[in-house]
């Protein structure tokens, strides 16, 4: 989406689907999800922090003791770094679904976790314009996608106080919304 600002995030992978080979706790979820979220749970916690990793250049992670498990190589950068991926850090937020008629659609989860977890220097792959920290109350002013803008704003309402996943999606150009 060149010329917005969006979140880390991309295309569930086939490498998603398996281990690690760190230790992998699930994700935090508060209330009911889908049956095909609960089911790849596990493998959407590993996409999320594939793709903050590719896209941001940091490692959303804890520190990893000298006995751990040998990570599979997608996953050897947290080794290196002395940390283990941050899965049950994670908490899942929203859920969208865009519009049948918008011109870039996609069926999604979001995740948020501590900032303080991110090790590492920014600069991610290039994907991104304009890779940096904004604070909350600069957001408003940022051009994004009106789902973007709606998770931040749930995330920014979840900070201190998790709620059941909420559930966007669109019935022609009519938002709906709805905790899961």
């Amino acid at each position: 989406m060149p010329g917005v600002y969006v979140t880390p995030g991309g295309r569930l992978e086939a490498i998603d689907r398996h281990p690690s080979g760190f230790l992998e706790a699930l994700p935090q979820v508060e209330g009911a999800v889908d049956a095909a979220t609960r089911r790849r749970l596990l493998a959407l916690a590993r996409c999320a922090l594939r793709e903050t990793t590719e896209e941001t250049g940091l490692l959303v992670g804890r520190p990893n003791g000298p006995d751990s498990p040998q990570p599979v190589s997608r996953w050897s950068r947290f080794a290196e770094a002395g940390l283990a991926p941050a899965f049950e850090d994670l908490r899942l937020i929203a859920r969208a679904i865009t519009p049948a008629g918008s011109p870039i659609r996609f069926h999604t989860r979001f995740f948020l976790t501590d900032g303080a977890l991110a090790e590492g220097r920014l600069g991610g792959d290039g994907e991104l314009e304009d890779l940096r920290w904004a604070p909350l109350p600069t957001l408003p002013a940022l051009r994004m996608a009106e789902v973007t803008r709606l998770v931040i704003e749930e995330a920014a309402r979840q900070l201190d106080a998790p709620a059941p996943v909420r559930a966007l999606t669109w019935r022609g150009h009519r938002q709906m919304s709805r905790r899961t």
